[in-house]
């Protein structure tokens, strides 16, 4: 749960960044205020800061990156609820996934026998893969 709760958080952050915000412009009373632990933010802050320091590229490089979203074949469809499918395009457009990143990531859904795969599983997913 402390994985998933992280993530919310990165992606918080980073739809921030994307707006050409401050890391330090963020409320973090407002994270405390939303039900995140001081933990779980210091954890966030830590990895996005991390990435900042090594020079590691946060955001998917556009210019490899389409503006093309995978269509879930029927299976996948009876798999995945649409608010799942949802929450991994949302990190794709925001930049934290690519294509290849959403399509491992539906592989691996379909390979781990998920009946079917909601909001929640989709975030441990993820924060499992990143």
């Amino acid at each position: 749960m402390l994985y998933e709760k992280v993530l919310e958080i990165i992606v918080l952050l980073l739809s921030e960044l994307k707006q050409n915000k401050q890391l330090s412009d963020v409320d973090l009373n407002q994270l405390e205020r939303l039900g995140y632990t001081q933990n779980e933010i210091n954890t966030a802050f830590s990895w996005v800061y991390s990435k900042i320091y090594t020079g590691d590229k946060i955001f998917v490089d556009e210019d490899n990156n389409t503006q093309s979203n995978r269509f879930l074949h029927e299976v996948e469809q009876g798999v995945i609820t649409p608010d799942a499918y949802g929450y991994l395009i949302q990190l794709k457009e925001l930049g934290l996934l690519n294509n290849l990143d959403v399509d491992l990531i539906i592989d691996k859904l379909m390979v781990t026998s998920y009946n079917r795969v909601d909001l929640v599983e989709m975030k441990f997913m993820i924060a499992a893969y990143l």
